[in-house]
C-alpha cells in the first residue's frame, strides 16, 4: 500500500542522515588534524579554509600527534553508541517508536552541530569537551537503528525481507555517500561547514518523523504481516464445522475452537491486540541471537574501520587530496549496496540466510587481501574497494536488517510479545562494542606495524565471523536432514 511506501522512504532517509553525520567526521579527519595543530599555511600545506590561519589554541604539537585522539573519539562514540543500543532497544519496545526516533534525531543534530560547527565559529577548542559531546552523540544516535528496524519489521513480512531489507539496508551506505559528497563540496570553506550541511537535515527530518511516521500497520487498521493464522488440523475440522453451524443457528455466544468459555468476546479481542515487551535476558537467549551478535560484531569492526579510516588511509598512503580520497571512498558503500540487494534476493530463496552469508564470508578475506595490494591507481582501487563492499558490507547489511528482523519475529518470541527493537539493540550493541575497540586498535596497529597489518587483522576478524556462524549452519543441516527423513518416511 501507499503506507508501506511511505514507511520505507521515511525510515530510509532517517538513517541516511544519521549515517551522513557520522561519515562527516571521518571525511574531515585530515582537515581537523591540520586545524588542531599549529602548522603554518604554505603552498605545500594549504590552510583548511580560505584566508584562515590558526596558530593558537593548538591541541597537539604535530599533525601525527592528533591521530590517536581522533581514534579515541571514534572509540568513545562507538562505546557510547553500543551502551545506548542496549537501552534504546528496550525503550523502543515500551514507547512509541516514532517518538523515540524523533528525539534521537533532534538530540544528535544539535550535538553534531555543536561539536563541529559551533565550536569552530566561536573558536573554542578543548579535548574534554570534544570527548563528552561526541560520546553524547553516540548515545543519541543509538535511538536510530533499533527503532527503524522495528518499524520496518512491523510493516514487512518474512517472505520478501531479503529483497525489501536488501534495498532498505542500503540506507547506511547511501548516507555515507551523501555525507561524503556534501563534505567534499564544502570542505574548502572549513570543516565546520561539512558538519553544518549534515546536522541541519538530520534535525529537520526529526519533525517529519514525529508527525508523519506510522510505527505499525495495526495503528491504522491494517493487518499485521507477521501474524500467522493458525492452521486447522484434520482432527479439528469437525469441531470447526460444528462451531460454524452453532454460530449461525443459535443466538447464544458462539463456540470458538480453543477458546476459554469464561473469557468474553471483548476481553478476547483486547488480549489478542495487546502486546507486552520482552525481557532483556530472555531476548539474549532467543535462538540465533548470540551467534549472529558475535558474527556481526566481527564484521562491524571491519565495516566501521573502512567507514572511519578509509579516506584517511587514501590520503596518507597514496598522497591523494582530501576531496579525491572522499570521492573514491564512496565505492566501498556502492559495493555494500550492491551486495545487500543481490545477496538479499538470493537469501529469499532459502529458508535460512546463514548458508548465503557463509558463502559471502568465504570470499571476503580474498577481497581484503587483494585490496591490500592495490596500486596507486584510482580505477583499480575503486574496483577492489567495491568488491570488499559487496562481500563485507553486503553481509553486514543483511545481518543488521533482514536477519535481525527475523530473530525478533521468530516463533519463540510469541505472537503478542514486542521483541524486535530489543533484539536489534542487542545485536547492534554487541557489534558496536567490537567496532569501538577496533577503531582504537586500527590507530595503534597502523602506528606501530603499518597499514599492511591493519588489513591482516581485518582478514582475521572475517574468519572469526565465519566461525561464529558454524552453529547456525549445523542447525540448518540438521533441519534439512530431518525434513528429508520425514519426507522419505511419508513416501
Amino acid at each position: 500500500t501507499s503506507h508501506h511506501v511511505a514507511v520505507f522512504i521515511l525510515t530510509f532517509f532517517c538513517y541516511v542522515w544519521f549515517h551522513a553525520t557520522r561519515k562527516t567526521f571521518s571525511n574531515v579527519k585530515d582537515d581537523i588534524s591540520k586545524e588542531w595543530t599549529p602548522t603554518p599555511c604554505n603552498l605545500t600545506w594549504p590552510c583548511p579554509s580560505p584566508n584562515k590561519t590558526w596558530s593558537s589554541h593548538n591541541l597537539f604539537e604535530s599533525y601525527d600527534d592528533a591521530k590517536p585522539f581522533l581514534g579515541l573519539l571514534d572509540t568513545v562514540f562507538m562505546f557510547c553508541y553500543a551502551v545506548g543500543l542496549y537501552f534504546s532497544g528496550i525503550i523502543g519496545d515500551r514507547f512509541e517508536l516514532r517518538k523515540v526516533l524523533a528525539v534521537g534525531m533532534w538530540l544528535s543534530g544539535i550535538l553534531v552541530f555543536t561539536f563541529g560547527t559551533l565550536t569552530q565559529w566561536v573558536h573554542f577548542y578543548n579535548k574534554a569537551f570534544y570527548i563528552v559531546i561526541w560520546g553524547l552523540n553516540g548515545l543519541a544516535q543509538s535511538c536510530g537503528w533499533p527503532s527503524v528496524v522495528a518499524v520496518m519489521g512491523n510493516w514487512f513480512g518474512k517472505s520478501s525481507r531479503g529483497l525489501i531489507f536488501g534495498l532498505w539496508s542500503s540506507c547506511a551506505s547511501v548516507g555515507n555517500i551523501i555525507g561524503t559528497l556534501l563534505a567534499s563540496q564544502v570542505i574548502d570553506y572549513g570543516y565546520e561547514q561539512a558538519f553544518l550541511v549534515t546536522s541541519v537535515p538530520l534535525f529537520c527530518t526529526g519533525f517529519i518523523v514525529f508527525f508523519g511516521l506510522v510505527s505499525s500497520p495495526t495503528e491504522i487498521g491494517l493487518s499485521d504481516p507477521n501474524k500467522v493464522e493458525p492452521e486447522i488440523k484434520p482432527d479439528e475440522t469437525v469441531c470447526f464445522q460444528l462451531a460454524s453451524i452453532r454460530e449461525i443457528i443459535s443466538d447464544d455466544e458462539p463456540l470458538v475452537v480453543g477458546s476459554n468459555p469464561s473469557v468474553n468476546e471483548e476481553d478476547g479481542d483486547k488480549n489478542e491486540n495487546e502486546t507486552k515487551p520482552i525481557g532483556f535476558f530472555r531476548a539474549i537467549l532467543l535462538p540465533g541471537v548470540i551467534p549472529y551478535s558475535l558474527a556481526y560484531g566481527c564484521l562491524k569492526l571491519v565495516n566501521y574501520a573502512f567507514f572511519f579510516w578509509l579516506p584517511y588511509y587514501l590520503t596518507n598512503n597514496f598522497k591523494w587530496d582530501d576531496s579525491k580520497a572522499d570521492d573514491v571512498s564512496t565505492w566501498y558503500d556502492v559495493g555494500g549496496i550492491i551486495g545487500g540487494i543481490v545477496f538479499g534476493v538470493i537469501t529469499d530463496r532459502f529458508e535460512n540466510r546463514a548458508p548465503v552469508l557463509v558463502g559471502m564470508l568465504l570470499v571476503a578475506p580474498f577481497t581484503v587481501w587483494g585490496y591490500e595490494r592495490s596500486p596507486n591507481n584510482v580505477a583499480i582501487n575503486s574496483v577492489l574497494m567495491s568488491l570488499i563492499g559487496i562481500f563485507v558490507g553486503g553481509a553486514s547489511n543483511i545481518i543488521s536488517s533482514a536477519v535481525t528482523a527475523e530473530l525478533g519475529k521468530q516463533p519463540a518470541v510469541g505472537q503478542n510479545v514486542d521483541a524486535l527493537a530489543t533484539v536489534t539493540g542487542i545485536l547492534d550493541g554487541t557489534s558496536s562494542i567490537f567496532a569501538a575497540v577496533g577503531q582504537y586498535l586500527v590507530a595503534v596497529i597502523q602506528t606501530n606495524l603499518g597499514w599492511d597489518w591493519v588489513f591482516y587483522s581485518f582478514i582475521i576478524m572475517i574468519i572469526l565471523a565465519l566461525i561464529c556462524l558454524i552453529p547456525m549452519i549445523a542447525n540448518d543441516v540438521k533441519t534439512l536432514w530431518l525434513k528429508t527423513r520425514l519426507t522419505s518416511s511419508n513416501e
